[in-house]
């Protein structure tokens, strides 16, 4: 045998003790439940992300409901996009706190959208709700944690949450299946880049 056919041979090896591997795992797996997925950290792209698992849900023919806080009036693709198919948007439309500047508007923005959040996630016909951004209610303070926490874990079994924004707390953490963390390691704002439509918004 050769050189070249061992190096075959052992990858051929290796890549056979790898499928049984991955087979004894996705064989395992056998529960089936409604997830809630995370997804956190200071970098771009948990928004696109949690985007991303709507339109996938949809292409599937899911239902799913959108819920976008810390976003003000303007134009959003997405929105844009996913309304056509049926995705229903609750918009808390005030923009960036430090635009608004004024907490009590804030939090009365915040009460009125989570309400909306609320009913989405009572309804068993949603398969997936999105909270855009949910992390920063209650680093902020608007909403009290224990109302977000009661309403996850009394929705319905089979539905999927997707919870994005920075600095997660620890209890949503806790709480999740599935926990991703985006990390920045450049971003073109910081050289002076304004944000493209398409691609930052």
């Amino acid at each position: 045998m050769t050189t070249d056919e061992q190096k075959q041979q052992r990858h051929k090896e290796r890549q056979q003790r790898l499928k049984t591997q991955v087979d004894s795992a996705v064989a395992a797996a056998v529960d089936e439940k409604g997830l809630l997925l995370v997804i956190t950290g200071n970098g771009k792209g948990k928004s696109t992300s949690g985007f991303g698992t709507v339109a996938r849900a949809v292409g599937h023919g899911l239902r799913a409901a959108v819920v976008q806080f810390i976003k003000g009036g303007w134009d959003c693709g997405e929105r844009n996009l996913l309304q056509q198919h049926g995705v229903q948007f609750a918009v808390m439309a005030t923009g960036f706190t430090w635009d608004t500047q004024d907490k009590a508007a804030d939090i009365a923005a915040a009460e009125l959208v989570w309400q909306q959040a609320e009913q989405f996630l009572a309804d068993p016909a949603i398969d997936l709700v999105l909270l855009d951004e949910l992390t920063y209610m209650l680093s902020y303070h608007y909403l009290p944690l224990q109302r977000i926490e009661q309403a996850l874990l009394q929705r319905p079994a089979t539905q999927h949450v997707v919870i994005t924004g920075r600095a997660c707390h620890r209890r949503l953490i806790e709480l999740a299946d599935t926990v991703s963390e985006v990390q920045n390691v450049k971003h073109a704002f910081d050289n002076g880049i304004k944000a493209q439509r398409g691609i930052d918004w």
